[in-house]
């Protein structure tokens, strides 16, 4: 764990790299948030320890709420007292591989069917 003090973004340079690099996130009471839609528990889960695995192994941890159909992800650095690069990293590569889609990238990996309710995970974001 580092013990040098980490650059805090005000709420404009937040806003303004969220623009420029996570558009699908926001900042809301002082976290950056972003809420994925899914089609049931089933893909709530997946989205959920993909989360879990992402936050333990870069040891940096959001707050997650989840309900039937959707993960609410917020990332703030809790030591630092606000948004540091941390969060922003953690954030790219959440949406990164959350969002994941193979089929549309072409190559061996179909991907998911969307259209068949029994295999349906994130409802994406066209």
């Amino acid at each position: 764990m580092s013990e040098t003090k980490e650059r805090v973004y005000d709420d404009a340079e937040v806003e303004e790299k969220l623009k420029a690099e996570l558009p699908r996130w926001r900042l809301e009471n002082g976290w950056i948030r972003r809420k994925y839609k899914t089609h049931g528990w089933k893909g709530t889960l997946m989205v959920i320890n993909t989360v879990g695995h992402l936050a333990e192994a870069a040891w940096h941890h959001p707050d997650v709420a989840a309900s039937y159909a959707f993960v609410e992800v917020k990332l703030k650095n809790h030591h630092a007292k606000g948004i540091t690069d941390k969060d922003f990293e953690l954030a790219k590569k959440i949406e990164e591989v959350v969002c994941w889609r193979p089929g549309k990238a072409g190559g061996a990996l179909e991907g998911t069917p969307e259209a068949d309710a029994r295999f349906a995970y994130v409802k994406y974001d066209d």
